[in-house]
């Protein structure tokens, strides 16, 4: 697979963690009682697998390859997305905190992480469906097919370094454990 390829399939399981993410906060919606520390496995999860996995591969390879090329890293298409990867990980932030705090929850605190886990994936989803149906595609249009081969090689790189760390497979367990808890199927 290719780099673009690959941050599509990695967003499959992603849209996954979204769902099972969105069904544990409508849990919290509905006054259920929903483990904390799911909580800061969801944390977990995005921070590990969607943010410094998926968004490094990102930013590190495909968005320098891409300001290399004429594409501006302020402003724009790639602009838009840094933006949307550090609301993001404002919103993770707020989940994380929100997890390490001990005791029952309180009304407050099951509002403001519904209120974060809401909003993250709501911005998540659209992001994704962004980068799938305009960045990657102009990417691929506009980059030289050795830019690509470039960027897919490094991508390849960093993807073994983590897998032979276990890394990945400890947080696609961690995604099929959280979306089968909260009504979701991966199968990836």
């Amino acid at each position: 697979m290719d780099i673009i390829q690959t941050l599509m399939a990695e967003h499959r399981l992603i849209d996954k963690g979204l769902d099972a993410l969105e069904a544990y906060a409508t849990a919290l919606d509905g006054g259920i009682d929903v483990p904390r520390e799911d909580l800061g496995l969801f944390a977990q999860f995005i921070r590990e697998y969607a943010d410094t996995g998926h968004h490094g591969k990102e930013e590190d390879i495909l968005f320098a390859i891409m300001n290399e090329h004429g594409f501006p890293r302020d402003g724009g298409p790639v602009g838009v997305m840094l933006v949307e990867h550090d609301e993001g990980r404002r919103l993770v932030g707020i989940l994380r905190e929100i997890a390490t705090t001990s005791g029952a929850w309180s009304g407050a605190d099951r509002a403001r992480a519904s209120d974060a886990a809401h909003a993250f994936v709501s911005l998540l989803k659209a992001h994704i469906y962004k980068e799938d149906n305009i960045l990657y595609p102009m990417a691929e249009r506009h980059l030289p097919p050795g830019v690509l081969d470039e960027a897919t090689r490094r991508a390849v790189a960093f993807d073994q370094a983590r897998a032979a760390s276990g890394e990945t497979a400890r947080l696609e367990a961690l995604a099929r454990d959280l979306a089968s808890r909260y009504g979701q199927e991966v199968n990836r």
